[in-house]
C-alpha cells in the first residue's frame, strides 16, 4: 500500500469512529434525558394530583342543645307525636325543615339535610331524616339492614322540586338550635301515613 492509500485509509477510520462517538453521545444524552423527563411528569402529576385532591373536611359538630347538651340519642320506641304546624321560624311537628342532623354511626359530627318533625320529646325535637335518594330500587337490601322508607313526592321543602323519601325506623333527638330553616309543612294525611309506619317499625 502506498502513502496516499493509507492516509485516505485513516483519514476514513477516523471520520468513521469521530462519527460513531457522536452517534454515542447524542445517543446517551437521550437515554440520560428521557427517565429525567418521565419523572419531571410524574412528580409534577403527583403533586398537581395532590393540589386537586380535596382535603379532609372540617368536623361539622353537633351545637348545643337543651341543657348545653349535644342532640341527644336516637330516640327508642313509639314515639309521642302530634300535628301543629305554624309558619312562625320555629319548628313544629307537621313541617319538614333543614337541620343539623348527627350521623346515625358517629352522633358528634352529622350535616344540613331536611328533616320531617314529628313530635317532642321534653325540650328535644324528634324528627326523621329525608332524602331525595330513591330508595325503591334497592328496598330489599334497606330493609335487610333494618332501613325503611316512605315515598312523600316533592314539595318546598326542595327547591329542585325532587321526589323525597321519609325514613321510617329511625328517630332523631334535635336541639331546636339545630334547625336552620323551614321547609314546607307536610298535608295531615301524608302526615298521619307516616305516623302509621313509624308506629309499625318502632322498636
Amino acid at each position: 500500500m502506498d502513502l496516499s492509500s493509507l492516509g485516505r485509509a485513516l483519514a476514513d477510520t477516523a471520520r468513521n469512529l469521530g462519527m460513531a462517538a457522536l452517534r454515542g453521545a447524542a445517543d446517551g444524552a437521550r437515554r440520560s434525558a428521557t427517565p429525567s423527563g418521565r419523572n419531571t411528569r410524574r412528580i409534577n402529576g403527583t403533586r398537581s394530583s395532590n393540589r386537586r385532591r380535596p382535603r379532609p373536611s372540617p368536623k361539622h359538630p353537633a351545637p348545643a342543645g337543651p341543657d348545653g347538651l349535644r342532640c341527644g340519642p336516637d330516640y327508642v320506641g313509639r314515639p309521642p307525636t302530634s300535628y301543629s304546624p305554624s309558619p312562625n321560624g320555629v319548628a313544629d311537628p307537621g313541617e319538614i325543615v333543614w337541620a343539623w342532623v348527627p350521623f346515625e354511626e358517629d352522633h358528634s359530627q352529622g350535616k344540613d339535610r331536611p328533616t320531617l318533625i314529628i313530635g317532642r320529646d321534653g325540650s328535644w325535637l324528634l324528627a326523621l331524616p329525608v332524602t331525595s335518594k330513591d330508595h325503591d330500587r334497592d328496598e330489599a337490601q334497606e330493609a335487610r339492614a333494618g332501613r325503611f322508607w316512605l315515598d312523600l313526592g316533592s314539595g318546598a321543602w326542595d327547591r329542585n322540586g325532587r321526589e323525597s323519601e321519609v325514613r321510617l325506623d329511625r328517630i332523631v333527638r334535635l336541639a331546636p338550635q339545630a334547625v336552620r330553616r323551614e321547609g314546607a309543612t307536610l298535608p295531615r294525611p301524608l302526615f298521619e301515613e307516616v305516623l302509621v309506619e313509624v308506629n309499625r317499625h318502632a322498636s
